[in-house]
């Protein structure tokens, strides 16, 4: 009975929990910035939807010491599931690791009664991370499927990342685009926390503008991820949770970067170049890796990540893959619901393997 679980659902509530929730945050060894109260806070403003918010804390005494951000949807099951969507590249539970085990299990069990009818569905946990021991500890049924890879260099220099390309004329290459980005007289700097608006607000519009007239992510063009984004920054910037790095070329701004830390990791969340870097046959993902190499050596960073996805041009570094796991939690009355769930992850799978089959087969034909 040391912990005393709350169940927040008002917004203000949450609003207001910024001061504690960053040193929880600060706290607990494996949270990624996408845990921050800036990021989830904002996520929320931009993407929540009132009466959905179930907020879960823990305090001993006064003083915060778990929690899971958590919002209630009802597709395809009553469930559970962690904020920050699909524009979060991780998603987790915060302890305070001086509280150890028993704070865990003391989460897990007020998981389990807020659960009640729903399903518990953490989507995105990295290996490693906090709810990895909630899963282990839960006491009713569960189910533990891949999710999303994400792909992670250690963090070391440019030069030894160099040294990774897979032969002597690659490595030669890198090393002239380098020295092709130096000789263009490309100046780079973090922005401060007060810049750090108008700098996103920047990424934003040079990002639109790189990639008009080609395929490209709708969300990140939306009106709510830029007022997520812009909203977010400043305090992320001041945390020491994020660095936005402005890249110049004759006095203008050609380039600006937003880069995620984390005591763990550093990862390149999202970057908007102007297509006359191009013309300049500057290599903007040379500059872009050499700056965030620069910030992931920052307080002995383990790890360079470049977060969710397999693209082909990120294997080039021959990075390790990393994939996230998808938690299901049920309780034993709500074991159907797992079921379901289980059986929705398993068709979309088969579904989404059929589709690239059938995409290999028609592209095979038509060579």
């Amino acid at each position: 009975m040391r912990y005393r679980a709350e169940l927040v659902t008002e917004e203000e509530v949450f609003g207001g929990l910024g001061t504690e929730w960053g040193w929880l945050h600060r706290r607990c060894g494996a949270a990624t910035p996408f845990q921050s109260h800036a990021w989830l806070h904002s996520w929320w403003l931009s993407y929540g939807r009132p009466g959905r918010l179930r907020l879960l804390v823990l305090r001993d005494g006064p003083t915060l010491v778990a929690a899971a951000p958590l919002m209630r949807v009802r597709r395809p099951v009553p469930a559970l599931v962690p904020l920050g969507g699909t524009i979060s590249d991780y998603g987790d539970v915060l302890v305070d690791d001086e509280h150890g085990e028993a704070v865990v299990a003391a989460l897990t069990d007020a998981l389990s009664a807020a659960a009640r009818t729903a399903l518990v569905d953490l989507r995105e946990v990295r290996p490693g991370a906090a709810a990895e021991r909630v899963y282990a500890r839960w006491p009713g049924p569960r189910h533990r499927v891949d999710d999303s890879p994400c792909l992670e260099l250690p963090a070391v220099p440019m030069a030894d990342l160099i040294t990774r390309l897979p032969s002597a004329k690659s490595q030669q290459r890198a090393r002239a685009k380098l020295r092709r980005l130096h000789a263009l007289g490309i100046k780079s700097h973090a922005v401060l926390p007060g810049e750090a608006r108008a700098a996103v607000g920047r990424l934003l519009d040079l990002h639109r503008l790189q990639w008009q007239g080609r395929p490209v992510t709708g969300e990140h063009l939306s009106a709510r991820f830029r007022e997520h984004l812009v909203r977010s920054a400043e305090s992320m910037v001041a945390s020491g949770d994020a660095v936005v790095t402005e890249f110049r070329l004759d006095d203008e701004v050609v380039a600006v970067d937003l880069t995620l830390l984390s005591p763990r990791l550093a990862g390149g969340y999202l970057y908007g170049a102007h297509p006359r870097l191009r013309d300049r046959k500057a290599d903007v993902a040379a500059m872009l890796l050499e700056s965030c190499a620069g910030h992931s050596l920052a307080q002995e960073r383990g790890t360079l990540s470049l977060l969710r996805g397999d693209e082909p041009y990120k294997h080039h570094w021959r990075p390790r893959k990393v994939v996230n796991q998808r938690l299901l939690l049920a309780r034993r009355r709500t074991a159907p619901l797992l079921t379901v769930a289980a059986g929705d992850v398993a068709a979309r799978r088969r579904a989404k393997e059929l589709l690239l089959r059938r995409k290999e087969r028609d592209g095979g034909r038509g060579s």
